[in-house]
């Protein structure tokens, strides 16, 4: 498969995907985006395979096997022709980028495959730095991300595009007239009127650095790269667990802070009216009327669309969950939270699994099915930057991305929350 067709059909297939996520056809972009990951398969095994025919095209010298012959008692040993070793793109530049990172010198191949990489990723994302980035592998970031998803469940949970530059998703907010109802045959149907928002998703950069001693940076590639994708890991999940919790969004006129994504706790208390809040005194007594209760969750449950119900789960932080929702009863006094440490969270209430999340806020409890409510977009890959300080021995290395989220639908979620 030629370079050119590859990228011409991928090209078309991603313009395809963004239609269909405007669309709110998002079941449908999720099988077109299939279709990009078979095509990149296609196009990386047809790579691997065009650089095997070349290494086999280069190993045509013929070894004259009398004159390589060794005489060893009646018999004779012959030298092996050694066969061309598969090239693997993805491994080699992996131990490229690594190499580079620690300083150390890259062979030939290496070097191309560094060379080759950076250049389509600079052609494609501009950045403004006198330290140029270069592109994390593949692997990496998932292993990156694979850390971060495992601090902050709702990070994992929540529905994830990589959409180059804008992301625009269309969203039904309401049936504002002529919802389904019943008729004879005589009366025509009322036509459906819906109301429809929009999520729009421009890009929020993140970057998070890292300082390592040369003596630590001179480890062993191969431990290296589970080190960056560790430390990397937990910083780039302490800011996407907690902004997809409590980001605060795109600042207003008047307001300094920078971009980040825009929180399900942010979003919810800022509709009219807190229609998916449920409040209640985190100092009153169990028996007060205003303290945490059978009824208040069950309250805030009820206000999740039954359509989002399966894929539903709790989501509150370490203390919350082991102070607050681990105590609560129902009227014969048995406790509504059950541990339970098979599923990969740390138990059940009233069928939900209950995940420790440390990005939720003290004292509240997320409830909703963050896969079909929220929307987490990966604007520019992850790329690292490195910067070297002679004196202090050191090399800082920073990450950066560009991501953006929000939430798709407030009825995805409810929130309980302390009263102000």
């Amino acid at each position: 498969m030629f370079r050119e067709k590859y990228l011409k059909q991928r090209n078309a297939l991603l313009k395809e995907i963004e239609n269909l996520i405007a669309e709110g056809k998002t079941e449908d972009a999720d099988a077109k985006m299939k279709e990009v990951e078979t095509l990149d398969e296609k196009w990386e095994n047809a790579k691997k395979a065009t650089a095997n025919l070349t290494a086999l095209k280069g190993s045509t010298k013929v070894t004259d096997i009398e004159d390589k012959s060794v005489d060893v008692g009646d018999a004779k040993a012959i030298d092996t022709i050694q066969k061309p070793v598969p090239v693997n793109d993805d491994k080699m530049y992996e131990t490229a980028w690594a190499k580079t990172m620690q300083g150390k010198k890259l062979d030939a191949n290496e070097q191309a495959v560094f060379d080759k990489v950076n250049a389509e990723f600079q052609n494609t994302y501009t950045h403004d730095t006198g330290n140029t980035p270069t592109l994390i592998p593949k692997n990496v970031v998932a292993g990156i991300w694979k850390r971060a998803e495992e601090m902050y469940p709702l990070l994992a949970d929540v529905k994830k595009y990589n959409v180059k530059g804008t992301l625009t998703i269309n969203k039904h907010t309401a049936i504002a007239a002529g919802d389904a109802a019943w008729y004879d045959e005589s009366t025509s149907t009322a036509d459906e009127q819906n109301t429809f928002g929009q999520l729009t998703l421009t890009g929020c950069e993140l970057a998070k650095a890292i300082t390592v001693t040369w003596k630590l940076r001179s480890m062993a590639t191969e431990d290296f790269i589970p080190y960056i994708k560790n430390e990397l890991g937990e910083r780039v999940g302490v800011a996407l667990g907690t902004a997809i919790a409590v980001g605060k969004g795109k600042p207003g006129e008047n307001e300094t802070f920078k971009p980040e994504p825009l929180g399900i706790e942010t979003a919810l208390l800022a509709e009219d009216g807190n229609p998916q809040v449920v409040t209640y005194n985190p100092d009153a007594s169990a028996s007060a009327s205003d303290s945490l209760t059978y009824d208040r969750f069950t309250t805030a449950i009820g206000k999740i669309h039954s359509s989002y119900l399966a894929g539903t789960a709790i989501y509150a932080n370490n203390a919350t969950i082991w102070g607050r929702l681990a105590n609560l009863r129902d009227s014969t006094g048995r406790p509504l939270f059950v541990p339970d440490l098979t599923s990969g969270g740390v138990g059940r209430m009233w069928g939900f699994e209950v995940k420790a999340d440390a990005g939720v806020s003290n004292d509240t409890v997320i409830i909703g099915n963050p896969n079909k409510g929220y929307v987490l977009n990966t604007n520019e890959p992850m790329s690292l930057a490195t910067e070297e300080h002679v004196k202090a021995r050191t090399v800082d290395y920073a990450a950066y991305t560009i991501v953006d989220g929000g939430v798709l639908d407030n009825k995805a979620f409810a929130l309980i929350k302390k009263s102000s």
